[in-house]
């Protein structure tokens, strides 16, 4: 891999994942295999999420909605807090969440804004003013 995609690999990581508490998806790959693991963190966070083709923001907003529809709490987790991490609003994560109720039913929707609130709360952010 070159210089450049290990540099944006760390620029973006730092920027999606800097302050998140728990094990993240690269350690848990690395504790099996080692370069297979940097393989994939080079390729999903130094070419994929650093594309420059949409923004950070809205890119992380859609990571939420597919992983509500896809009820996977544990990445959905992980990714709210991201989204926070890139600038998105509490109020926007919600209601990307709330858009997804036609397509993955209110209990993919009720999980997601659990996450959310327990990630508020983690942050201080909880209750949302408004």
């Amino acid at each position: 891999m070159s210089d450049d995609i290990i540099e944006k690999t760390k620029t973006t990581g730092a920027l999606y994942f800097s302050g998140i508490e728990g094990e993240k998806p690269f350690e848990l790959w690395r504790s099996f295999d080692k370069d297979l693991g940097r393989d994939l963190s080079l390729f999903i966070t130094g070419k994929l999420y650093a594309r420059e083709k949409i923004p950070h923001a809205t890119r992380q907003l859609v990571t939420v909605a597919v992983l509500t529809v896809l009820s996977r709490p544990e990445e959905l987790k992980l990714h709210i807090q991201a989204a926070l991490n890139v600038g998105c609003t509490p109020e926007e994560i919600a209601e990307v969440i709330f858009q997804t109720f036609t397509y993955g039913g209110i209990p993919t929707v009720n999980t997601a804004l659990k996450l959310l609130r327990d990630v508020l709360k983690e942050k201080a952010q909880w209750p949302i003013a408004g």
